[in-house]
């Protein structure tokens, strides 16, 4: 397991902790930034898309952030750059 592979795991769980998650995919993007000089730092580009009830009636900005929040711990060594989808369940389509 690499070094991006131990790190969605520490996220996982701690994004499982901060919300009830009904669906959460991790991607490690790492590899499309290589080169990047953000990349040197040694945080990771990830991609996460995420559905809970926590973000009925929030805006895109209080989804961010409540993110950021539960994944404060990671940023900025771990983290460089991080995609995110943040749905409620009533937002999914099938």
């Amino acid at each position: 397991m690499n070094i991006n592979q131990q790190r969605i795991l520490a996220f996982d769980e701690d994004l499982r902790k901060a919300f009830q998650t009904q669906a959460l995919k991790i991607e490690d993007e790492s590899h499309l930034h290589a080169g990047h000089a953000g990349a040197a730092s040694g945080g990771g580009h990830f991609r996460l898309e995420i559905v809970a009830p926590e973000f009925q009636g929030l805006s895109l900005i209080a989804r961010h952030r409540a993110i950021y929040a539960a994944l404060n711990r990671h940023i900025p060594k771990e983290i460089h750059a991080l995609t995110i989808v943040a749905l409620a369940p009533d937002e999914v389509t099938g």
